[in-house]
């Protein structure tokens, strides 16, 4: 398809009229800030692109020549004025999103999909009964874990005026706007652009643990924290529309766990010598803090609101008897009443509770000792209003409170804690004294293990690793303490691998003096299975820890559920796309299967990242393709880089993300949700993994030279240098693929436009099959196997992003005896992208997604400048001894404005 093929549908025109106000608005800024030259040369290069994705030859040659040896800051300028354009479009975009679904409930089109009404319909339409849908609704819960992974390559400040232009574009959605007002709207998006492009987008320190946490808490604070009312009134609306008016006075405490918020800033160790027990403290205490201020704000809002008289209703006795303890205890800690508030029993509750949670900052007297003594008392405001006139006259607002209370606890976000398995091991080898702990066989350290287990031994040191790591676990011990047990989620062990690495962790716990007298420890333990063998070896390791009595006692403590985290992104790394999402399937059926014959049950905790590539994509057809009862109810999965604020940027984007996540786990955890899968498609697929698995390694691993390759047709040096992350790019020691972490690996790839990671090894795979067992058995698993139609689908999304054209500019990079992989790849891309348009029928990519479709092909043009500027660029800074700084901050910025047109980093 060429541009002008490129259709608008009538409900897209207001995008396309945003669009072009936000473009005009960014030339303007061009010749404003910059001068008619600069915006000459991006209207040039601009023009350029497109012809030459219409076939130009000459344009092409041009383009080319246009971006050739740029002084380094007119090229930083171009590179900007193009990331500027993708950052309006990209908010446009987002902002059509909410005015597509206001457009779609307001003119009443029946039930949008992926919602939790229409998942209930679903369900009772296919035989569930009411009661077992309201049971259904009350099990399930979503927990988005943020963390700091480094892949958000816009720095927060920027991110926030992003957030002040979309409410404007909001704004301008009011059909009751005057001209002028619609103009003072568009003079503030006009001030925030221009404050953007004065803004540097790289600080020139890298992030600290500190600035990654407020990053995260952002969202947690200022978008999360208002939305989950709305989740659970759309909630109640929904059951009530579903399951009828008897139904639609559920409690509150039935739908009180549907939502859970974590993050791993802070806490996570993985690589990350910036994290330590101390960071664990100052984390939880600044969670604390925030939520504290957050309901600070909301007693006092309330306390304005409820001006009830005792000359006027009643209240509830209970209340009463409340308010006069109060007074007797804490009266001479709080400012004296005015006398015109006296006969307002509401407001002289609430100035107590406000002092309490004051007194609970502090640590003063008064403080609440625990989360539900200040819930009960607003549960006391809410049982009066409810009872004495005011269910239409404040009740609706305390409500609203109650839920975030319930939700956030008075530790805003529960922390989880992980460390890589070989930092237990080395620990472990040094209290023990025992210099070849690290060599000996799995099964003999798991047998010392289990004996210190049983024997309840101490352990004293002065090696200052391990006191580090003792640390870690007794800070976890304060702040369940201090904080309650939810502050702190699971202990995640990274590279998990024998059973001695989840027992280690028990072992540490002990000898830092975490386990009570009763033998309980108030942890979870969750091993992380990455790669593709440890994968496929974690049902065996669950057998063996579940059939040890010890560990086996220890999950009874826990509920008798084990949490297990598996890898979306070393899998992928280490074995390809392909490979890797089946070792994932299978790895869950089997571990669901072994965990089933110990009655213990199971939540997995999914690892994914932003991008296809590191198990991206959407989330709702990830949920519903899940094995059969690896679900059940529950949905942990982490949200990391650009993705978190593109998905939790907006509150309206932020709701719908909740309740497409909550709607498919529904879904997904009902009993008729489970989909037949013949024996043949499962030997196709183990097929298709294995060729290619071994197409991919042959590659990746075992071909000479391939990390010289990947080092100079990527712009993998730059990434490493970029400060957006408080962590190294690696996490081992070693210069080798293998060591590098899988976020720059895909990051790399997908600034080359070669994006390898996701889609590489699927057509060797695919021809295998055919080979082996035929092609209708690959047209039957695309059409009746949602787990293998969504493979195909992200993969087909991944080849339309990438582009072998402007791919070749950067393999150029590399020496000559090292272009035999450049063709390897392109000869793989050719052959995976037909095989997928033949099993689609289709004769174009993304045929079938016309939106998306539309989106990169409008984008290529715009990309193309910045990509051809970037080999330019990483050419002259290499051959420079990579030690040019004018090229280098031009560089950055290409990173920055590659990524924001690709929507994706790592």
């Amino acid at each position: 398809m060429r541009r002008h093929q490129i259709h608008f549908d009538k409900k897209d025109e207001p995008l396309r009229a945003d669009v072009r106000e936000l473009g005009t608005m960014v030339g303007e800024l061009l010749v404003e800030q910059c001068g008619e030259d600069i915006f000459e040369t991006v209207e040039r290069a601009r023009k350029l692109a497109i012809a030459r994705r219409s076939g130009d030859a000459d344009a092409a040659i041009e383009l080319d020549q246009l971006v050739a040896n740029l002084p380094p800051q007119q090229a930083g300028t171009l590179l900007r004025a193009f990331s500027m354009w993708f950052q309006v479009v990209n908010l446009a975009e987002r902002i059509h999103r909410i005015r597509r679904r206001r457009d779609y409930l307001r003119e009443g089109f029946g039930h949008q999909g992926e919602t939790i009404v229409r998942s209930l319909e679903q369900l009772v339409d296919g035989g569930l009964s009411q009661a077992a849908a309201r049971e259904l609704v009350s099990s399930i819960r979503v927990e988005p874990v943020f963390t700091a992974h480094p892949t958000e390559a816009t720095r927060r400040t920027i991110l926030e005026k992003h957030q002040h232009i979309a409410r404007h574009l909001v704004a301008r959605m009011d059909p009751s706007l005057t001209p002028h007002e619609d103009r003072v709207l568009m003079e503030q998006i006009r001030d925030q652009l221009t404050i953007i492009w004065q803004t540097l987008e790289h600080p020139e320190g890298r992030m600290t643990v500190a600035d990654e946490r407020e990053n995260i808490l952002f969202y947690i604070t200022h978008v999360l924290y208002r939305i989950v009312p709305p989740f659970f009134e759309e909630t109640r609306d929904a059951i009530k529309v579903v399951l009828g008016d008897e139904t639609a006075e559920q409690d509150d405490d039935e739908l009180g766990n549907m939502l859970r918020f974590a993050s791993w800033v802070g806490g996570d160790m993985d690589g990350n010598p910036n994290v330590s027990g101390a960071t664990i403290r100052e984390s939880l205490a600044r969670h604390r803090h925030l939520i504290l201020r957050r309901y600070l704000e909301d007693v006092e809002t309330l306390f304005w609101h409820l001006s009830q008289s005792d000359k006027r209703v009643s209240f509830d006795p209970e209340l009463v008897s409340r308010l006069q303890e109060y007074r007797e205890q804490l009266d001479d800690q709080v400012a004296p009443a005015s006398p015109r508030h006296r006969d307002m029993l509401y407001r002289q509750f609430l100035r107590f509770v406000h002092a309490r949670l004051l007194a609970t900052e502090s640590g003063a007297t008064g403080a609440y000792e625990r989360v539900d003594h200040f819930e009960n008392d607003i549960r006391l405001v809410a049982r009066s209003l409810h009872t004495c006139g005011g269910p239409n006259a404040g009740l609706f607002s305390v409500n609203r409170l109650l839920r975030r209370i319930k939700t956030f606890g008075f530790h805003l976000a529960t922390l989880d804690v992980r460390q890589d398995s070989l930092v237990h091991r080395e620990v472990i080898g040094k209290l023990l004294g025992d210099d070849d702990w690290l060599s000996r066989d799995p099964g003999e350290r798991a047998t010392v293990l289990r004996d210190h287990l049983s024997r309840r031994t101490s352990m004293d040191t002065d090696d200052p690793k391990a006191l580090q790591t003792l640390d870690v676990f007794a800070a976890i011990g304060e702040c369940q303490a201090r904080y309650g047990r939810a502050a702190i989620g699971p202990y995640i062990i990274s590279m998990a691998q024998r059973a001695d690495d989840i027992l280690s962790v028990i072992v540490l716990a002990m000898w830092a003096g975490l386990i009570d007298e009763d033998g309980s420890l108030h942890l979870d333990v969750a091993p992380l299975f990455e790669t593709v063998d440890d994968l496929r070896a974690g049902p065996d390791v669950m057998h063996e820890l579940l059939s040890d009595g010890a560990y086996r006692e220890h999950i009874t403590r826990r509920d008798n559920r084990q949490m297990i985290m598996i890898g979306y992104s070393d899998s992928n790394k280490d074995g390809g796309i392909m490979a890797a999402r089946w070792a994932l399937q299978e790895g869950q059926s089997r571990l669901v299967e072994v965990l089933d014959k110990h009655d213990v049950n199971v939540v997995f905790f999914h690892g994914r990242g932003g991008s296809v590539s590191r198990g991206g994509g959407k989330v709702h057809d990830a949920v519903l393709a899940a094995p059969r009862n690896s679900v059940q109810g529950r949905l942990r999965v982490t949200e990391q880089g650009e993705i978190i604020n593109a998905k939790y940027g907006l509150r309206a984007l932020a709701l719908r993300t909740l309740e497409q996540a909550a709607s498919a786990v529904m879904l997904a955890s009902a009993p008729q949700s489970t989909e037949p899968r013949p024996t043949n498609w499962r030997a196709a697929m183990e097929t298709l993994a294995g060729a290619s698995r071994g197409a991919y390694r042959d590659m990746v691993y075992d071909g000479d030279s391939f990390t010289d390759y990947f080092r100079a047709s990527t712009p993998i040096d730059v990434i490493e240098r970029l400060s957006i992350g408080s962590r190294p790019a690696s996490r081992r020691k070693g210069a080798g693929v293998e060591n590098l972490r899988a976020i720059p690996w895909v990051f790399a790839w997908t600034q080359s436009r070669q994006i390898l990671p996701g889609w590489f090894g699927v057509g060797s795979g695919l021809d295998a099959v055919a080979k082996e067992h035929g092609n209708e058995v690959l047209a039957t698993m695309l059409r009746r196997w949602r787990f293998f139609r969504a493979i195909i689908n992200d993969v087909e999304m991944v080849l339309a992003k990438a582009d072998m054209d402007i791919a070749r500019h950067y393999a150029k990079l590399a020496a000559p005896e090292q272009q035999h992989f450049f063709t390897t790849i392109q000869d793989e891309f050719v052959r995976t992208r037909d095989w997928v348009l033949r099993l689609k029928r289709n004769d174009n990519l993304l045929d079938d997604d016309a939106t998306l479709k539309r989106a990169i092909l409008l984008r290529n043009p715009y990309v193309d400048p910045m990509s051809l500027l970037q080999v330019d660029l990483l050419r002259r800074w290499r051959a420079a001894g990579s030690e040019d700084d004018d090229l280098l901050q031009a560089l950055l910025v290409s990173v920055n404005g590659i990524a924001q047109g690709l929507q994706n980093t790592g």
